[in-house]
C-alpha cells in the first residue's frame, strides 16, 4: 500500500501508482502521472504535466518538471516524459519542453542526477547516465547511454555526448562529444583519447577497445584532417559496429567535434 505523509501536497489532478511513498512537504503537482513504487523525500517537487515511471526516486529540494527557463515560454502546454528508476537528488532541476523544441523532455531508464544537476528544456536523455555535482544542460542537449557527464560541466545548447563518452570535471562543452571518449579540460577543452576504463566496466572485449583506440588514433594522433581520417578508419575497420557508429556520429556533427 502507498505510504502518503498527511502534510504532502497532491493536487487532485495527479495520478499515483501503488507502493508510493511520499513524505513530508512533498509536493506532486497537475497533470503528474507517478507510476508504482516512487518515493519522493521531504520537500521534494514533481511537476507536470508529465509522466514518471516506475520506482524513481525523488530527494529533498529537488524540482523535476517545472516549467522551461525560456523566454520564449509563454504557459503552452509541455510535458517530461521520466523512464523507471531514476534518481534525483538534492536541489536538482529537470525542465520540460518547449513548442520549439518539440514540447518534450525525455529522461529515460536508471539515470543518476547528483546534487545541483540541471537539465534544461527539450533535452534528450538516454539510459544508465551519470550526472555529478553540479552538471549543467542547456536547452536541446542529446545524452547518450552510458555517458557520464563531471562536476560542474556546463553543455552547450544542441549540443551531443555520445554513448559512454566521459567528461571530466569541470570541462566546458560547446562542441559534440564523440561515443567512447574521454574528455578533459585542463587548459583548454581537449578528447585525450577513448574512456578505457568505462568500457571495460561495461564489458566491452578487448577486441572492441582495441578497434576503438586504433580510430582515435587515426582521429586524434594523424596527420590526417576529420575528413581523410574518417575515410582510413572506413578501410581499416570496414564492418566493425563500434567504429561505424563513430563515424555516423562524427558525419552528423553540426557543432563540429572536440578533438
Amino acid at each position: 500500500m502507498s505510504q502518503i505523509d498527511p502534510r504532502a501536497i497532491i493536487s487532485p489532478r495527479a495520478r499515483l501508482g501503488q507502493n508510493v511513498r511520499i513524505a513530508a512537504f512533498a509536493v506532486v503537482g497537475d497533470d503528474v502521472e507517478l507510476g508504482d513504487d516512487c518515493v519522493l523525500h521531504e520537500h521534494a517537487a514533481v511537476r507536470g504535466p508529465a509522466r514518471y515511471g516506475r520506482g524513481n526516486v525523488f530527494h529533498s529540494f529537488c524540482s523535476v518538471g517545472g516549467d522551461p527557463q525560456s523566454l520564449k515560454y509563454r504557459g503552452e502546454p509541455t510535458r517530461l516524459e521520466c523512464g523507471d528508476e531514476n534518481t534525483f537528488h538534492e536541489f536538482c532541476t529537470v525542465n520540460r519542453g518547449t513548442v520549439e523544441g518539440g514540447g518534450v523532455t525525455r529522461i529515460g531508464h536508471r539515470n543518476l542526477f547528483m546534487a545541483y544537476a540541471h537539465i534544461a528544456h527539450d533535452c534528450q536523455i538516454g539510459n544508465d547516465t551519470v550526472f555529478a555535482n553540479g552538471a549543467t544542460l542547456a536547452g536541446h542537449v542529446v545524452v547518450e547511454d552510458f555517458a557520464t557527464v563531471g562536476a560542474f560541466c556546463p553543455v552547450h545548447q544542441f549540443c551531443r555526448i555520445g554513448r559512454h563518452a566521459y567528461i571530466a570535471a569541470f570541462t566546458v562543452i560547446t562542441q559534440d562529444v564523440a561515443p567512447f571518449s574521454l574528455v578533459v579540460a585542463p587548459r583548454e577543452t581537449k578528447c585525450y583519447g577513448v574512456n578505457r576504463v568505462g568500457l571495460e566496466r561495461r564489458g566491452f572485449s578487448s577486441e572492441r577497445i582495441r578497434a576503438i583506440e586504433g580510430a582515435f588514433r587515426l582521429l586524434l594522433r594523424s596527420r590526417l584532417n576529420t575528413t581523410q581520417a574518417l575515410e582510413r578508419m572506413r578501410a581499416c575497420y570496414n564492418g566493425q559496429p563500434d567504429v561505424e557508429e563513430m563515424i555516423r556520429f562524427i558525419e552528423s556533427s553540426q557543432r563540429g567535434l572536440v578533438k
